[in-house]
């Protein structure tokens, strides 16, 4: 009754957010997609999913397939990958820069399992915090630059890999720790710690700050996360960092984490890669695999769609 056509059309409206964004991923009419997706559900008597939302809302019987799907669907690409190196030997190469200090947490593993799904691939990491990695990536230098700062650049694409939620930390007896969210204002008489980059690869001051035409007291700079960490436990200062690389500190206790605005702070990390070597299996799969490592191993973070919004996680739409 359920096929492996219907777990991948179920991903694909879930990724999407849109029968007809959907219907393109999945190579099909948007009327062969909304009549697959009906008759799944007369057989199985249930409706997967709400009519006329935006983005698409599942029900509890979709939610359970696209259980079923994250299960099976990547099984099913391990094998298509062995299968495809006994035919014909992947050999490629992959050097990464990473603009985002934080993003070795999820991105190490990533690199663990896809060194072991793709042995015959040369890769090779390099911190893009000293030199201008998009442009390496274009010259070929660099075959992949994670960023959360995209630009319109001449032959290079850009896959949102997931959103994420930029949070003020502070200390636990600092004032601002009693309220629910933080205005720019809150900031003009903080020290605020940030990594040693321009700050226009920070979204504290992209998307909150300077919109706001707020500066703080003053800026200090720390190489490293636990640095910025132990400044702001100690009543230094208070620092932006994305939710999931915070949550580790402020699930112990150690600083609290306040959203920055009443709507909070979203952002989007991509992967650049150059265009010709987007549709390459090799650079393909390490994006599924990178996309499903950070899923399962961040907090807080939530699934794009192909344009870099986040979508809506169920708990959600209580």
């Amino acid at each position: 009754m359920i096929e492996l056509r219907h777990l991948r059309t179920l991903s694909a409206l879930r990724e999407t957010g849109s029968l007809v964004e959907a219907a393109e991923k999945v190579f099909l009419t948007q009327s062969a997609l909304s009549h697959q997706i009906k008759d799944l559900e007369h057989k199985l008597g249930l409706d997967l999913f709400m009519r006329k939302t935006k983005p698409v809302e599942f029900t509890t019987a979709g939610q359970r397939l696209l259980l079923l799907a994250d299960d099976l669907l990547p099984q099913i690409r391990n094998t298509e990958r062995e299968i495809i190196r006994l035919a014909a030997g992947a050999v490629g190469r992959l050097n990464i820069a990473i603009e985002c200090h934080s993003c070795f947490q999820w991105l190490m593993p990533s690199l663990d399992r896809y060194r072991a799904d793709w042995p015959e691939v040369e890769l090779d990491l390099a911190s893009g915090f000293n030199f201008a990695p998009l442009p390496a990536l274009r010259s070929g230098e660099l075959d992949l630059v994670i960023t959360a700062n995209p630009k319109d650049l001449p032959g290079i694409s850009y896959v949102p890999l997931f959103s994420y939620e930029s949070v003020l930390a502070v200390s636990n007896h600092h004032p601002l720790a009693e309220k629910a969210f933080i205005e720019a204002q809150d900031i003009a008489d903080q020290t605020l710690i940030c990594y040693p980059v321009d700050r226009d690869m920070l979204d504290v001051f992209v998307q909150f700050l300077d919109p706001a035409d707020v500066e703080p007291a003053a800026i200090r700079h720390a190489e490293l996360t636990v640095m910025m960490m132990q400044l702001v436990a100690s009543g230094r200062g208070v620092c932006a960092l994305p939710n999931w690389a915070l949550d580790e500190y402020s699930s112990r206790g150690y600083v609290t984490a306040i959203p920055m605005s009443e709507s909070g702070i979203w952002c989007t990390l991509y992967a650049a890669v150059r265009s010709d070597q987007a549709d390459s299996k090799y650079m393909m799969d390490f994006l599924v695999t990178a996309r499903e490592t950070s899923a399962a191993t961040l907090v807080g973070i939530k699934q794009t769609n192909q344009k870099g919004e986040p979508l809506r996680a169920p708990e959600d739409c209580l």
